[in-house]
């Protein structure tokens, strides 16, 4: 995949899949130790042991369309290949959790992408979940809670195109406040 954006799209539809109705997605910059960790949590079905253990292999799949799925090994890959780290861990009828980790300055590291498009336009196909983003770098934060937003709009609903779009701009504000300067992709 092309960027990181891409790979959080991929976990978050195995967790809408997954009859998920909470989902966080973490984006942190550990400029200190020189990592940019992601991490998607859900509370989803979960995997059994056996199924967790050959989820990284390209030919286990719970698709009945194709035998093979590559979004977990492909983003084991990624991460693995800029020098950083891969976890998921998972607890059947608890939920799964997805850690990948990016050295910051590898030459390997693909850019985050559009998260602000993915994360808005998730949120406005898939409005019975719950979708939380905090970014963080240093000592600045930055959330957004879907959940939220859907109370203070007083009933229109995030599908709407105008909303959609402010949301896209207002997780882009976010993006650029606290990763501008620290991720050399993203510029205020």
């Amino acid at each position: 995949m092309r960027d990181i954006s891409l790979h959080i799209l991929d976990i978050m539809q195995n967790s809408t899949a997954a009859k998920s109705t909470l989902i966080k997605v973490t984006i942190q910059a550990e400029t200190q130790i020189g990592l940019l960790d992601v991490i998607i949590e859900d509370n989803g079905c979960g995997m059994d042991e056996e199924f967790l253990s050959n989820v990284t292999n390209p030919f286990s799949t719970t698709r009945t369309t194709r035998k093979v799925g590559l979004g977990i090994p492909l983003f084991k890959a990624s991460a693995e290949q800029s020098g950083g780290s891969f976890r998921i861990t998972s607890r059947k009828g608890i939920g799964t959790v997805v850690k990948s980790s990016y050295v910051i300055d590898h030459m390997d590291r693909p850019p985050l992408g559009d998260i602000a498009g993915v994360m808005a336009d998730t949120a406005a196909a898939y409005q019975a979940v719950e979708f939380q983003l905090v970014l963080t770098s240093g000592n600045k934060q930055f959330n957004f809670n879907s959940r939220e937003v859907e109370q203070r709009l007083g009933g229109v609903p995030l599908a709407e195109f105008a909303v959609v779009q402010w949301l896209r701009e207002y997780i882009g504000e976010g993006l650029n406040e606290i990763f501008g300067g620290v991720l050399n992709e993203i510029v205020s």
